[in-house]
């Protein structure tokens, strides 16, 4: 990761919080969700580092810290994690409160509760009675926090939103575990403490600014670790809403809009949409500049204004494209849409958002000639050609933003542009009579099923439904071939065996029976088959060699050149 200013390091709940530096979660980081489920998964972990034979640690995950001055840091990710903990240690100061108010051991437990809570929770200043805690929660949560679970006072159980509701049943809950624990000994419950902030530690990455942090959620993304990039950005624009005077009831109308756009497209899908929407509207923007870019051109409330309010109107129309079952679509929208989905192209999808606000209220038609033209160009390109798709996505920008800002009005214009990446006839042939796609994958098989029954409806006019398990995909040189198929050598076998010519459709019940038997005995079940590009087989090929193989599949070629075929002039 360079030029990253950050530093990585493994750290106990000892080393974070047993110091006098504080922490802090963002104002607009999202509320306290952990519910029974995570407290006792996390409970159960702690437990087992108790038996005998348990763990010497836990690992609680990454933590994501940024600070400008390595004192006060703000908890950009692992705030359910840290806040979790520090309820834990909450009960556990509460249940030291509940047994020396009993009268055991009143003085020793009294120092204990007073050593944990300013080791690991802070101080009460003695004359105002204010907490002055190492954790301050975002704003939601804080108050009740602050006012009711670090000065351990009784919780109210009414006037609470739902993420206060969760704190202090996490609080009640944890209190009955440990109460159960500890059987009212003292020594037990700071024994408890004393080991969990020890086995408990995180990897630490610290950074000074958001931008090095959304930096290092892209990397840790990329790597399998998920990590919010989602709230870096709703922080950012929120701290820039909520810096000038805003009204409570617009600010929570703004966050019931970003809640919603969430919701419908999840966290994890959310960062792809916003690059999506952004290059549907501006040039192209590589992932690894996105937040930077956000950050340079989003500098004023109304500038977050208008960016939360068209991305709620635009995520409803980038949901409906990457489901081509929705409703929202025609019956042939739909099947280009799910040929896109099937062929994993998603460089379209901001040209295709453009297109739809262009032209899908009033000029619907024209938005459905571009997707058609999009799936067979994706087609051509993508699936049979395997062309660059930066070069690809870079056009796709272009026609977006020309789109957008009104530089171009006309299907023949968005056309022209798209002409420039279309495959030739001769490269397109050239490409699919030598095409190889390994059926043990299973996005490949499905992909062959759609080109062979696509084939075999322009042959016979019939459209057999391609994902149906009433048809199969025949090997005619088996994927395991017995001593028959001894005239094939290794090397002709290997370059041929999933080759397209080599595959034809059957029915399941014809191709279950058939195995590994030779050539010869073969074409008698093709004979029989419904579909006519496998019973034309034998009439054709009276033996197969890799010469037929490669003749039948120059002969698809040249068909498909004229079923995936757009005049884009």
């Amino acid at each position: 990761m360079a030029n990253l200013n950050f530093n990585t390091t493994n750290s106990t709940f000892r080393q974070l919080l047993g110091n006098g530096l504080r922490y802090k979660i963002p104002a607009f980081q999202r509320d306290y969700s952990w519910s029974a489920d995570e407290w006792d998964d996390l409970w159960q972990d702690i437990m087992a580092m108790f038996d005998e034979e348990g763990e010497e640690s836990h690992y609680m995950g990454y933590l994501v810290l940024q600070s400008s001055d390595s004192k006060q840091f703000d908890i950009i990710d692992g705030q359910q994690r840290i806040t979790t903990i520090s309820l834990m240690i909450l009960s556990s100061l509460a249940v030291l409160q509940d047994i020396a108010n009993d009268g055991h051991d009143t003085e020793n437990n009294t120092k204990r509760l007073e050593y944990l809570r300013n080791s690991y929770i802070g101080y009460v200043d003695p004359v105002t009675l204010i907490p002055r805690s190492k954790l301050e929660l975002n704003r939601h949560n804080n108050r009740f926090y602050q006012t009711y679970l670090v000065p351990l006072e009784t919780p109210p159980q009414r006037g609470l939103n739902s993420s206060e509701h969760l704190l202090r049943k996490a609080f009640l809950w944890f209190k009955d575990q440990i109460g159960n624990y500890a059987k009212k000994h003292g020594a037990k419950v700071a024994g408890f403490i004393d080991t969990i902030v020890d086995k408990l530690f995180f990897t630490v990455i610290t950074v000074t600014d958001e931008l090095n942090a959304f930096k290092v959620f892209e990397t840790l993304n990329a790597r399998g670790v998920r990590l919010s990039a989602t709230d870096l950005l709703k922080n950012y624009l929120f701290s820039i809403i909520s810096s000038s005077i805003t009204h409570d009831t617009e600010l929570k109308s703004l966050e019931e809009t970003w809640e919603k756009i969430v919701g419908e497209l999840g966290s994890e899908s959310f960062p792809e949409f916003l690059r999506i929407y952004w290059n549907s509207k501006n040039k192209l923007v590589r992932k690894s500049d996105l937040f930077k870019t956000i950050r340079k051109k989003i500098t004023t409330k109304e500038q977050a204004f208008s960016l939360i309010r068209s991305l709620n109107s635009s995520s409803l129309i980038y949901a409906a494209l990457r489901n081509a079952n929705d409703d929202f679509w025609t019956p042939d929208e739909r099947s280009w849409l799910a040929e896109l989905q099937m062929f994993n192209v998603r460089q379209p999808l901001a040209m295709l958002m453009a297109s739809f606000a262009k032209f899908g209220e009033n000029e619907r038609e024209i938005f459905t000639k571009i997707l058609r033209y999009v799936s067979i160009l994706s087609f051509r390109y993508n699936v049979i050609c395997n062309m660059q798709t930066h070069d690809q996505e870079r056009l796709y920008s272009e026609i977006a933003f020309k789109l957008s800002n009104n530089e171009i009005q006309t299907l023949n214009e968005v056309c022209a542009i798209l002409e420039t990446i279309y495959p030739s006839d001769q490269t397109f042939k050239a490409s699919f009579s030598d095409k190889e796609l390994k059926t043990t994958n299973s996005r490949n098989k499905k992909i062959v099923r759609y080109i062979l029954f696509k084939i075999e409806k322009q042959q016979s006019g019939q459209d057999f439904d391609f994902e149906s398990s009433s048809y199969n995909l025949e090997h005619i040189l088996p994927e395991n071939p017995s001593e028959e198929w001894s005239y094939i050598n290794d090397q002709s076998f290997e370059r041929s065996l999933y080759r397209l010519g080599n595959i034809t459709p059957l029915e399941t019940s014809i191709n279950r029976d058939l195995g590994n038997v030779a050539y010869s005995k073969k074409i008698e079940a093709y004979r029989s088959s419904v579909f006519k590009i496998t019973n034309n087989i034998p009439v054709h090929y009276d033996e197969w060699s890799e010469d037929k193989i490669t003749a039948r599949q120059r002969q698809m070629a040249n068909i498909a050149c004229g079923i995936w075929k757009v005049n884009l002039s």
